[in-house]
């Protein structure tokens, strides 16, 4: 009999896939699925992404390159940092990797061990608190609360904080909730953190260009008493439609860079060359195809958030950013995950429920708004008809 190690059975996973899988088996079998589970843009690479990929094949760039990424591409990511922030940084500094889960991956497992704590937050992208529990470390939750438009409330992260804390998670656009975190909690947070110079701050702003009515998106690269701990998380996949292209990077402190490089040596040695030629090109070229996209979402979420506040037993703040909405669904007398098995096995309409996103999730659902509008109305209407249809 095999014996795998005994951490494996820490390790969790990404609901979204495993509801994905389901749908399509239930297309398979000739049913009608409107997916709002999957959190991936529903808009296909702008062209001259794709050309400046298959120019790069074409030319030749089929062997390894730098396991840090190739000398242009981290350049870009600069001037992008700079261009979006007005902060200068390094190139030197830049980590690029195959996708946004690799850096939160090598944080975790850099600072996580048996008697250590790691903080994230929750409701929150499943990946942190598997990760952190397959690292041996403890997880410890730090609570989004609709009632504050799912931000956190910065005190009371400060106050979980102990000697074991390692490392603190932050998400700002947040998945799942949609939520954006003011400045005067980052502000409150930071100032903080001074108190805490052992703790090192990994700030996942994969979702920092998808904002709305005024929405601030506040880059924790903009706190220079943080800038020697922080690891900054942020990639392509969102921001240009390209989820499967798999890039994405770390901008990480001097002091950890060489022991990021290492795990990426030992991990993956390096990224697609063509694919970091394409991602020059998302950076270097127009950034019409995103406004474009992130106005779509903007009218989906109007649409979506009025609809849901209009079914029985549902209510939905207005998020702030991202593309998902996380309603609450206690009045429906359902639980999270009993709701979605049944919208999408008896509705035909794929949701994840919010205890994919940790224990404080229990109550909402999160539906991704990446679907046009029709897709979206049908979907809705779907819902209503199944709640109306409930026995008593």
């Amino acid at each position: 009999m095999l014996q795998m190690a005994e951490r494996m059975s820490l390790l969790g996973t990404e609901t979204a896939f495993e509801v994905l899988a389901r749908a399509k088996a239930l297309e398979a079998q000739g049913r009608s699925i409107i997916n709002l589970g999957i959190g991936q843009p529903d808009f296909l690479t702008a062209p001259h992404i794709v050309e400046a990929g298959r120019k790069a094949l074409a030319d030749g760039h089929h062997g390894y390159t730098p396991a840090n990424g190739i000398p242009e591409l981290r350049e870009a990511v600069a001037a992008d940092l700079f261009r979006r922030h007005g902060i200068e940084v390094s190139p030197a500094r830049v980590l690029v990797v195959p996708g946004g889960k690799v850096t939160m991956f090598f944080a975790i497992l850099m600072f996580g061990e048996p008697g250590a704590e790691i903080m994230y937050p929750n409701p929150g992208f499943p990946i942190y608190e598997s990760v952190i529990r397959f690292s041996g470390a403890t997880p410890v939750p730090t609570p989004l609360y609709e009632n504050a438009g799912f931000s956190f409330s910065a005190e009371e992260v400060l106050a979980k904080i102990t000697p074991r804390t390692r490392l603190l998670i932050i998400n700002s656009p947040t998945n799942p909730t949609g939520g954006v975190v003011p400045r005067r909690e980052m502000d409150t947070l930071v100032a903080g953190l001074e108190r805490h110079p052992q703790v090192a701050v990994m700030s996942d702003e994969i979702y920092s260009q998808f904002l709305y009515d005024g929405a601030e998106h506040v880059t924790l690269l903009g706190y220079p008493s943080l800038r020697e701990r922080l690891i900054l998380l942020e990639g392509w996949s969102k921001t240009y439609a390209m989820t499967g292209w798999r890039l994405g990077y770390g901008l990480w402190p001097e002091a950890l860079f060489g022991a990021a490089e290492r795990l990426a040596i030992n991990c993956h040695s390096c990224v697609n060359a063509a694919t970091q030629y394409a991602g020059i090109a998302a950076l270097n070229g127009s950034q019409e195809p995103v406004r474009r996209m992130v106005a779509a979402f903007a009218e989906r979420r109007q649409m979506i958030i009025a609809a849901l506040n209009g079914l029985p037993g549902f209510r939905c703040v207005m998020p702030g950013g991202g593309f998902y909405a996380f309603p609450n669904i206690t009045s429906t007398g359902f639980d999270a995950r009993t709701l979605q098995g049944d919208l999408l096995d008896r509705a035909g309409v794929a949701t994840i429920a919010g205890t994919s996103f940790g224990e404080f999730g229990e109550g909402y659902l999160r539906f991704s708004y990446a679907s046009s509008l029709e897709a979206i109305a049908e979907a809705i209407e779907r819902i209503r008809k199944f709640l109306g249809n409930l026995p008593g």
